[in-house]
C-alpha cells in the first residue's frame, strides 16, 4: 500500500462530496460538501493544499458514474470533463477515475439506517458517497496491490 493521503470526490450536479484518507491509506473519512458552481474547483484545490501542508497528498480519486451494466452515459461524460478540469488544476498531483456505481444509493441507505432524516441526510449524503468511493479505492489497492481506476490525462477530452 502506497503511503499518503488521498482525497475522494463525489461530483454531483448541485454538490460535491469530499472525503480524505488517513496518511497510511487505510481509512476514509468525510471532509466537506462543496457547492457546485463558481469556485468549486478552487475550493477543492484549497482543501488539497491544506492537506499538503500537513502530510503528503498522494492523489485524488473521483467517482465515475457508469450504468449498471458498466457503460458510459451523459453523467459519465460530465464527470470526465470535471475530472479533466480538476486534474489540470491539481497537477502534479494525479487524479484517478474509479467506478462509483450505486454509491449515492448506498450512502442514502446507510444514513437512513443510522436515523438521519430529510434535509439532515441530504446535507451529508455527498460526503458519505465520497467516503464510500474512496474507501472502495483504498480497499481495492490494498487487495490487489495496484491503484484502482484510470488516471486522468491532463489536456485530453
Amino acid at each position: 500500500m502506497r503511503p499518503g493521503v488521498r482525497l475522494g470526490i463525489d461530483p454531483g450536479d448541485a454538490r460535491i462530496g469530499v472525503a480524505r484518507s488517513d496518511p497510511t491509506g487505510f481509512l476514509a473519512t468525510p471532509l466537506e460538501t462543496v457547492r457546485r458552481g463558481r469556485g468549486d474547483l478552487a475550493r477543492i484545490v484549497a482543501l488539497a493544499a491544506e492537506i499538503q501542508a500537513e502530510s503528503v497528498l498522494l492523489e485524488v480519486v473521483v467517482g465515475l458514474p457508469r450504468s449498471l451494466k458498466g457503460g458510459e452515459n451523459p453523467a459519465t461524460a460530465k464527470v470526465r470533463d470535471f475530472a479533466t478540469a480538476l486534474a489540470t488544476r491539481m497537477a502534479p498531483v494525479p487524479v484517478r477515475l474509479v467506478d462509483e456505481r450505486l454509491t449515492t444509493v448506498s450512502a442514502e441507505a446507510m444514513l437512513r439506517d443510522r436515523g438521519r432524516k430529510g434535509q439532515d441526510r441530504r446535507s451529508v449524503v455527498d460526503q458519505a458517497a465520497a467516503v464510500l468511493i474512496l474507501q472502495h479505492a483504498l480497499d481495492t489497492e490494498r487487495g490487489v496491490g495496484d491503484a484502482p481506476g484510470e488516471i486522468v490525462e491532463v489536456g485530453t477530452r
